[in-house]
């Protein structure tokens, strides 16, 4: 007895067989195009504000690796050594180069973006980025970043790196918490290394030192801090003390500008602030409670 033919499935096998030859088809002609296609023109785009790597540079980047674009048959051209050149400045977090249809060649290109600029113990300055790398400093632009200095003796060899010491690592930490809050960015506008290997910060409102210490607990840290600003400077004054030291998670100590033998050590025994992502938002729900 024969089986039943299932058309459903001749069906289904037929379409797949016939969109297939289709799309090698359509592969074929665009292959055959392609080889035919002629760069008219070379489109570069570099998002952000901040201007690390010119149009300029790129372009001399393109032409010292590449050649002149420009009237060239596509096919003749090496995307792909074209990238590697690209990716291996250091300034260039990502780059991505292809041809479209139309023969333009589109260079699409992602700068590092940093969030420390460090002065080690030989005079010598150089960027941190999002990532924890190092970067050097450019010719071009200045970033505005927090300015790290003292005694930190983590070495850059001009070439892009990672972090070797566990102070520049808990730099780099500070930095990208500071950085990403509103508040504390506004505030804090250097970071120092003293004798005892300890972060200290220095704010742009009042002429206090803050003892950060490391870069452990830093939510902890800063909401101490935060109540330290709202509930007890107020009261005495922004020049009472000299330094702020809140490198301890259950209490602040205040050492006094007029007296430095006197301390005085706050316990912080306030209502913990509700985690958030902002300490902006923070002056909001005090502003209501109020």
């Amino acid at each position: 007895m024969l089986k039943r033919i299932n058309l459903k499935a001749v069906l289904v096998v037929f379409a797949w067989a016939v969109c297939l030859s289709g799309l090698v088809l359509l592969m074929s002609f665009i292959e055959r195009e392609k080889s035919t296609l002629v760069c008219k023109d070379v489109k570069v785009i570099i998002p952000g504000n901040q201007n690390f790597i010119e149009r300029a540079e790129v372009d001399q980047i393109l032409l010292e690796n590449g050649g002149k674009l420009v009237g060239r048959e596509i096919r003749n051209i090496n995307i792909q050594q074209l990238e590697t050149s690209l990716r291996a400045n250091p300034f260039i977090r990502f780059a991505k180069v292809y041809a479209d249809m139309d023969g333009i060649v589109n260079v699409q290109i992602r700068q590092r973006e940093p969030v420390l600029r460090i002065i080690n113990t030989a005079n010598l300055d150089f960027y941190v980025d999002k990532e924890g790398n190092k970067i050097p400093v450019s010719d071009n632009f200045t970033a505005n970043v927090l300015i790290a200095n003292g005694l930190i003796y983590e070495d850059f060899g001009g070439k892009v790196d990672t972090l070797r010491t566990r102070l520049a690592k808990d730099l780099y930490k500070t930095a990208s918490f500071i950085s990403s809050d509103t508040l504390w960015n506004n505030q804090i506008e250097q970071l120092y290394v003293n004798q005892k290997s300890e972060i200290e910060m220095i704010p742009r409102v009042g002429n206090q030192r803050v003892i950060l210490g490391n870069a452990d607990s830093l939510e902890v840290k800063f909401n101490n801090l935060y109540v330290f600003y709202k509930k007890a400077l107020p009261r005495v004054g922004w020049d009472t003390y000299k330094t702020i030291n809140i490198k301890y998670t259950n209490q602040i100590i205040g050492e006094r500008s007029k007296d430095s033998l006197r301390t005085q050590a706050v316990p912080v025994v306030t209502t913990p602030i509700d985690s958030v992502a902002d300490s902006t938002k923070n002056i909001t729900q005090d502003t209501i409670k109020n």
